[in-house]
């Protein structure tokens, strides 16, 4: 088994008639990996399977050389944020990391610093000592995420994680997601909120109706899919001027003038010529502010694979 990696391998569940997941083979390196697709893909189904709350009807599944039906084994090293809250009745948030740490075998006095730490890491240092039941949304989202932070996981699942918090915790949050994955643990978060799907992921693995459509990084995924012509907005001081000789060069399928009047956007079914074409364009007195890819977005990436299939807010 392979001690670096969590690896699927052939592997289904089925929900009765129903089907979760379908013949999943998947090998998830560290770094932040994103699951990506509408209610009832299978996103759920897969980090269920990976943390053993559901076995597989079929196939083999390990998580760093770890089979998920050896849970004492299993949580030894890995932290699990659901997107459900459930908490013990009248816990305050120190209670409830507190009292995991004792469960997981950490002496009185040691437990009490690890959840000091996780719920600063968390950001809740100040309602610590509050009921859960008294907090809002996001903070009981910190508070579960602090509890699964608190043993130094080296794999973290973390379902739907950035609901709920409002945009300077989500940024924070994002934030401290980096640097776990730059400490090169395995985090597996499930999001509906694309763009920041984007800014975190090293990778992302998109569902559709219980199968794997796509994985690896967003970029690679989309130069993959040669039948769509690939969008790019240039920014540029003459955009009229820059849309005539793109067109005299004759690598565009489609321009026209950008919204904003800043700049033009392009279509192009052989990017590495276009590429080269405009190096030459640029050297050859047209101001070029800059260039980006339109479409290489989780979203649009999606859209092209399922044909317009909407993933659901």
């Amino acid at each position: 088994m392979q001690t670096d990696r969590i690896v699927f391998e052939d592997v289904s569940k089925f929900y009765g008639e129903v089907l979760g997941v379908n013949r999943i083979d998947l090998s998830i390196s560290p770094g932040i990996t994103s699951l990506v697709g509408p209610n009832g893909s299978g996103k759920t189904t897969l980090m269920n399977l990976m943390t053993g709350l559901v076995q597989p009807s079929r196939g083999q599944l390990s998580v760093l050389g770890v089979s998920p039906r050896e849970p004492e084994r299993l949580f030894r090293f890995t932290g699990y944020c659901t997107q459900f809250d459930s908490f013990p009745r009248g816990l305050t948030g120190y209670q409830f990391v507190y009292s995991y740490l004792r469960l997981f075998g950490s002496p009185a006095a040691e437990a009490g610093r690890l959840a000091g730490e996780a719920i600063e890491r968390a950001g809740l240092t100040e309602a610590a000592h509050r009921r859960i039941a008294g907090y809002s949304k996001g903070m009981r989202q910190r508070i579960k995420l602090a509890q699964a932070i608190a043993h130094h996981p080296s794999v973290l699942i973390l379902d739907e994680p950035l609901n709920g918090l409002d945009p300077l915790m989500r940024s924070d949050t994002i934030a401290l997601f980096r640097e776990l994955a730059g400490r090169g643990l395995h985090l597996i978060v499930s999001s509906h909120v694309l763009h920041e799907v984007d800014v975190i992921s090293d990778q992302v693995v998109m569902l559709s109706n219980g199968y794997v459509i796509a994985e690896g990084n967003i970029r690679a995924v989309r130069s993959e899919i040669h039948e769509q012509p690939m969008q790019i907005v240039i920014r540029c001081e003459k955009p009229r001027s820059l849309a005539s000789l793109l067109i005299e060069q004759g690598q565009v399928a489609e321009i026209r003038l950008h919204p904003d009047g800043g700049g033009v956007l392009v279509k192009t079914r052989d990017a590495s010529r276009f590429y080269l074409g405009l190096n030459h364009i640029a050297q050859n007195g047209i101001g070029i502010e800059s260039v980006e890819p339109a479409d290489d977005d989780v979203l649009s990436v999606y859209e092209y694979l399922i044909g317009g299939e909407e993933i659901a807010k």
